[in-house]
């Protein structure tokens, strides 16, 4: 009887083991099934997804907005290291980043190829806002066929003294870097002596300058004492340039920028006030032109045009200038909105 009872007692235990293992055996298949369509499911969606994303993007209906874009095509001896010092100054604390573009071979103009790559690197790079500068001549990117349209700011001089200004820079550099070895080194003649000298340095064709960096790089830009080169001049700075400031109200000029462009210049005009850099950089010497010099200069027909832009330029910054200092002053916008249909609250 014993025996038969263990027996008995065994079957039992091997048949509730088996029963125990089957479900056991069930419940794991069951949570594979589920884990498996659950991966599967999650794949799909990502996939679907991924599909969107790819669909938006490639819509040019919705791309993602493009970062802003400023170049600043900076005109030689125009103050346009002290305004520089400013964007290098903030770039961390305003989150944008700043490049400068060295032009190696033709002297302030890109060729055709360079403005090409130059402004296909812009619109790969428009990820982050981007403060471009140079010397280099002003060009469309939209002309190339690049869908890019950068904000273009510039600073201007009065001729003649931009000209003396560089003609003593090349004698004796400035006042930060005073060991590097200038392209005149050495040579003491006065601007007065080259005047009356007829020396090429002081040549009135070496006056054209602002206007051919606003004309662009067509040969005719460089034609000195070129009337198109004028007229394109002041159509650009109209037309393609938010702000153009002049080197003599550089710090009215920042205050201008940091109401228009804020993304770059938040903090410019405390910057300014507190360092006292408006100007870094300045001519170690340079002595005053006679005023037979300056008639003789000024007799030319390539000063007189490039007087002239500079007048049509300074006419346009104080109205730019008033108007954007008065609005920061009120603290308002000239303008709203009437007549809304459908209304708002519809």
């Amino acid at each position: 009887k014993l025996i038969n009872c263990l027996i008995h007692f065994y079957k039992r235990y091997d048949d509730m083991l088996m029963m125990t293992s089957y479900k056991l055996l069930t419940i794991v298949i069951t949570v594979l099934l589920l884990f498996s369509t659950s991966c599967l499911y999650l794949k799909y969606q990502i996939n679907a997804i991924s599909r969107k994303i790819t669909n938006y993007q490639a819509d040019p209906g919705h791309q993602a907005p493009q970062q802003p874009i400023v170049i600043y095509n900076r005109v030689p001896k125009t103050g346009s290291t002290s305004l520089m010092n400013v964007p290098y100054e903030l770039y961390a604390r305003n989150n944008f980043r700043v490049v400068q573009l060295h032009v190696t071979q033709y002297k302030h103009i890109l060729t055709l190829s360079d403005q090409i790559h130059f402004a296909e690197n812009i619109s790969s790079w428009s990820s982050t806002p981007t403060f471009y500068h140079g010397h280099f001549a002003y060009f469309d990117p939209r002309k190339v066929g690049v869908d890019v349209t950068p904000v273009y700011i510039n600073l201007v001089r009065k001729p003649l003294d931009r000209l003396v200004s560089h003609y003593y820079f090349l004698r004796y550099g400035d006042d930060v870097l005073v060991n590097k070895v200038r392209a005149k080194e050495g040579d003491t003649t006065t601007f007065d002596d080259c005047v009356e000298k007829g020396q090429p340095d002081c040549d009135p064709g070496k006056l054209w300058l602002q206007i051919p960096f606003f004309c662009g790089s067509a040969p005719q830009c460089w034609d000195p004492g070129s009337e198109w080169a004028l007229a394109q001049a002041k159509y650009n700075l109209v037309n393609k340039y938010l702000v153009v400031g002049v080197t003599e109200e550089l710090d009215s000029f920042v205050e201008v920028l940091e109401e228009l462009i804020p993304q770059f210049f938040t903090g410019a005009k405390n910057f300014l006030e507190q360092s006292g850099k408006s100007h870094i950089k300045r001519t170690r010497h340079k002595d005053e032109i006679s005023g037979e010099t300056s008639r003789k200069m000024k007799s030319n027909k390539i000063w007189k045009l490039e007087n002239e832009f500079y007048k049509f330029a300074l006419k346009n910054f104080h109205s730019v200038k008033t108007t954007t200092l008065e609005q920061k002053r009120m603290k308002t916008r000239f303008y709203n909105y009437e007549k809304v249909r459908p209304k708002l609250n519809d």
